[in-house]
């Protein structure tokens, strides 16, 4: 696991793809880990000319690839949009050297769990026995991963979520904020789980459940992305 709290300088440089609010929340983690480093590069974003945030945007997303010297963090991705870091880690089809995985220094990593490349765990996240976490994962404040889960790439996990030992995350999918998961259930490749749902048994690929118990709603919309790769 590449824990930047753990690894200290000397480091490179670090650019945040993305300037939303899971953006600038990983910008936030970087400047804690560090205080008084200029860890934390600026933002890439496709949004320009539009964006007016306080930080300085360096620019589109692919310009990563003209600095050489920074390292990227893809931080976009939200409930009506949830695929689009895949998109975009496909798109840039960097090295896995390129990309950073950020731990808060308020999140907990246990010494058997594992975190993969370009993950990000925000304040507050645990992880305890055993736990793996993918590449490109946003772990958002307070969730907590017990033993033996296993989240897959690009997943989301929004804040609050809770999952019980055994649980599986299959890639890219989305579980909404205050989500909890029995232990042993498996949430299918690219499904969304709403906001405070109850999951007590498995979630096919591709579904949308909310509810308590958390039921289907409706089979999830898909870009050209996912047919293209046949992920379901």
């Amino acid at each position: 696991m590449a824990d930047l709290a753990a690894t200290g300088p000397p480091w490179s440089r670090i650019a945040v793809a993305g300037a939303g609010g899971f953006g600038r929340e990983t910008a936030d983690a970087l400047r804690d880990l560090y205080p008084d480093s200029d860890l934390f590069a600026g933002f890439l974003d496709d949004a320009l000319p539009e964006l007016l945030i306080a930080d300085k945007v360096l620019g589109p997303i692919d310009l990563i690839h003209e600095l050489p010297d920074l390292r990227l963090v893809v931080c976009v991705g939200n409930p009506r949009d949830y695929l689009s870091r895949a998109a975009i880690v496909e798109r840039l089809s960097l090295p896995e050297s390129r990309y950073a995985t950020v731990v808060h220094r308020g999140a907990h990593v246990s010494q058997t769990s594992t975190v993969g490349v370009g993950s990000v765990l925000l304040a507050g996240a645990v992880l305890t026995a055993d736990a793996t976490v993918g590449r490109h994962v946003a772990v958002m404040p307070q969730v907590v991963v017990t033993h033996d889960v296993v989240v897959g790439d690009y997943a989301t996990l929004a804040s609050g979520v809770k999952l019980g030992g055994g649980v599986a995350v299959g890639e890219g999918a989305y579980l909404g904020a205050g989500a909890l998961v029995r232990e042993g259930v498996r949430i299918g490749a690219w499904a969304q789980v709403g906001m405070g749902s109850v999951v007590l048994r498995d979630v096919p690929d591709g579904e949308v459940w909310v509810g308590n118990p958390a039921g289907k709603l409706r089979d999830a919309a898909f870009p050209d992305l996912l047919a293209r790769r046949a992920v379901l």
